[in-house]
């Protein structure tokens, strides 16, 4: 027998919230991928010219370079996602709706819930984008670091024990 749902349970407002979440979550991966494959061209093409020409000391800059790069990226995912709710009138105070957004994105959750009633799975989608963002940096920051080593042993050659 199939339980009575409640009468006070509505499913419009669960299914515009996850709408909304499924779109910003969409903006937010779209956009890291874009600026992550930016950044990884433009790492892979200096950084084979530089070794090629043997300038080690290049390939050390632009390695810390597209650190900065993805750091920044990840920062303005957070500020898309604390603009977009509070453009949605969900979190009347800009820095307060930012502030949630970090909490959120690096799954941290150091800011209690302060999403109104209705609008409580955003959080869950925020932190998706984080999740997926940040696994996915990861593993750009591996492919980085191979020509890195690369570089490194090249330069100062390999220290085996």
């Amino acid at each position: 027998m199939i339980p009575d749902v409640s009468p006070t349970f509505q499913i419009l407002p669960l299914l515009i919230d996850i709408l909304y979440g499924v779109a910003g979550l969409i903006v937010i991966l779209m956009f890291h991928g874009g600026s992550i494959n930016f950044v990884v061209n433009r790492f892979d093409r200096f950084t084979s010219s530089n070794l090629t020409k043997r300038q080690f000391h290049w390939v050390f800059f632009h390695f810390y370079c597209a650190f900065i790069y993805i750091a920044l990226i990840h920062i303005a995912e957070v500020l898309m996602w604390g603009v977009y709710m509070y453009q949605l009138n969900l979190i009347p105070n800009l820095v307060e709706s930012i502030i949630f957004s970090g909490s959120c994105y690096t799954t941290v959750g150091f800011i209690p819930d302060i999403l109104p009633t209705g609008w409580k799975s955003l959080a869950f989608f925020i932190a998706f984008s984080g999740l997926f963002s940040l696994a996915w940096t990861t593993s750009v920051m591996i492919t980085l670091t191979e020509t890195y080593k690369t570089a490194y042993q090249a330069r100062y050659g390999s220290h085996k024990q």
